[in-house]
């Protein structure tokens, strides 16, 4: 009787300690993370995009279907990123769909996607020596409060294979989504001014861009043409922004302005800008000659930048690495339309060890100037570099479209990597330190407080295309089908300036993805296939034959 009731003890016990045990699992619960390189541990960046929502967001991911076992990685990637995102909000949500599934409504589904911006991927799938192409929409569509976002799942670079594209993806994954959160939940605080007045490139010419960063941040036009009556107001209106933007000025500045934009600088604003040296554009090109003679453009920026640590020099950069230039071969309807070699076009490779340009695509440059740099106290970090086949034309300098009919010499590429992109940081001393100032200021500054400058030697990078009136995306050839990452770049650098860079550092977060070596795969298959199959119903045969062997000789 007692050890009954011993027994019921124990079990009440183990019952109650199971049940103790199910309601605590049931309120904490704790994922850990135990990769290498911490794949699935959001950063505190990423989390604080989300951190305040309190009302449903919606996302709905189009990565779904048969693919490749490289794109099945990223689906897998994407839908446990967007857990880890759900685990920390409930009020965030996730779909996977599958716009190609139904063949009755593909062709529409196709065309909704397509007008709404998500154009498509085209994959080669190459399986048991058969070669097919497959079509995929990576991306996502996040919704908030009537406001939807597109998040691109793709992170393209040129010159990748399949599986060097899918990792690239996969790192930038956590960007890709934090920021489209971010795009949705954040308010707009900050102030940029878009300078006008010098013979910066028109809005047209620009828009894309302006439309990407407007989803950030507050613009407005700023000229300077108030400083010639009222050069104090116009410092004190231009203090009240965060940073300005510079793109590809053509008349000089004169000292006052330049006093303003120093001061500006001494009063720790940020500035970006997109200048060059010389005088010359591809539209100059496309004449009756083909012809155009490159000189020297004098904004009257040399000490101005000198001060700083940084000589714009009046060259031109040739790259052997460069982008095509497009050209229509043949005579009236049999001509056609062909990508040359362009060496005028380089394209640069970004400072993998910064955030601005860490897993960045290629940069386009048309006619790019040569940045030196010179020593002073401000910290000086090199963004975006040519290949080392490089040579330097100086002005003045004839420029034909002919050349793309010559084969270029790499014995005369000899000058090695060019700077075409530079980061100042720190304290500058104003250019007017120990100078006549071109006007009285009761408060001027000769030292800056900590701020930032980039330093662009082209002010093509920023330039859109424009077809029938219509600015066309930052970046893509629309000749070749190929895209840069200028405005990828651009969107970092102002992200870095305004020290809104929390998001941009998680792009430095490194993921080694391990992929199937797919040509190993079909050489060893019927090895593994008889090593998985016939191998286990060999060794089952040779045991059971021994069993009944040694069974019959112990009976016998």
């Amino acid at each position: 009787m007692r050890k009954n009731k011993s027994n019921i003890v124990k079990i009440a016990i183990v019952l109650l300690v199971i049940i103790v045990v199910n309601v605590v699992s049931g309120k904490l619960y704790k994922r850990f993370d135990l990769t290498k390189d911490k794949r699935y541990t959001l950063s505190q960046s990423a989390l604080n995009t989300v951190n305040g929502v309190d009302s449903p967001v919606i996302v709905d991911v189009f990565l779904e279907g048969e693919f490749p076992s490289e794109f099945r990685r990223l689906r897998n990637e994407t839908q446990q990123l967007l857990e880890e995102f759900a685990l920390y909000n409930s009020n965030i949500t996730f779909n996977f769909i599958n716009p190609l599934e139904d063949e009755a409504t593909r062709d529409s589904n196709i065309q909704q996607l397509v007008q709404r911006g998500m154009q498509p991927l085209q994959l080669s799938v190459n399986e048991s020596g058969k070669s097919s192409q497959e079509l995929i929409f990576p991306w996502a569509l996040a919704s908030y409060n009537d406001q939807t976002v597109l998040i691109p799942l793709i992170k393209n670079k040129i010159g990748s294979n399949q599986q060097e594209l899918v990792t690239n993806s996969i790192q930038n994954l956590e960007y890709a989504f934090a920021d489209g959160f971010k795009k949705l939940v954040s308010q707009k605080e900050k102030k940029i001014a878009i300078l006008k007045g010098n013979g910066e490139l028109s809005d047209i010419y620009i828009a894309d861009f302006l439309k990407t960063i407007k989803e950030h941040y507050f613009l407005a036009p700023f000229t300077l043409d108030s400083v010639a009556s009222n050069p104090l107001g116009t410092l004190k209106n231009i203090k009240e922004y965060d940073l300005i933007i510079v793109a590809k000025p053509t008349l000089a500045f004169s000292e006052e302005e330049k006093q303003v934009l120093d001061q500006y600088t001494m009063n720790g604003g940020k500035s970006l800008w997109l200048t060059e040296s010389i005088v010359m554009d591809k539209d100059s090109l496309y004449n009756d000659s083909g012809k155009a003679v490159a000189i020297m453009r004098d904004l009257n920026m040399n000490d101005f930048f000198f001060k700083y640590g940084v000589r714009v020099n009046p060259v031109i950069v040739n790259d052997l690495y460069s982008a095509p230039i497009t050209l229509a071969i043949g005579e009236g309807s049999d001509a056609q339309f062909q990508p040359l070699q362009w060496p005028y076009s380089p394209l640069a490779a970004g400072n993998p060890d910064h955030s601005i340009t860490s897993n960045l695509n290629l940069v386009k440059f048309d006619f790019a100037s040569q940045i030196d740099t010179l020593k002073n106290s401000v910290k000086k970090t090199i963004l975006l570099q040519t290949s080392s086949l490089t040579k330097l034309d100086g002005v003045p300098k004839e420029i034909s479209l002919d050349i793309v009919t010559q084969e270029p010499d790499p014995s005369t590429f000899t000058k090695g990597p060019q700077n075409l992109a530079l980061l100042l940081e720190g304290e500058f001393t104003s250019v007017y330190n120990n100078r006549i100032k071109p006007f009285n200021q009761s408060d001027i500054k000769d030292k800056s407080t900590p701020t930032k400058m980039i330093i662009i030697a082209d002010g093509d990078v920023i330039k859109n295309d424009v077809v029938k009136s219509k600015p066309q995306e930052l970046g893509f050839d629309r000749w070749t089908g190929r895209s840069f990452g200028n405005k990828e770049f651009l969107l970092n650098a102002v992200n870095y300036l305004l020290n809104d860079d929390g998001l941009i550092n998680i792009r430095s977060k490194e993921i080694q993805i391990a992929f199937l070596d797919t040509q190993k795969v079909e050489d060893e298959k019927s090895k593994w296939q008889f090593i998985n199959i016939a191998l286990p119903l060999l060794l089952l045969g040779v045991f059971g034959f021994a069993f009944n062997y040694f069974r019959k000789k112990k009976y016998t």
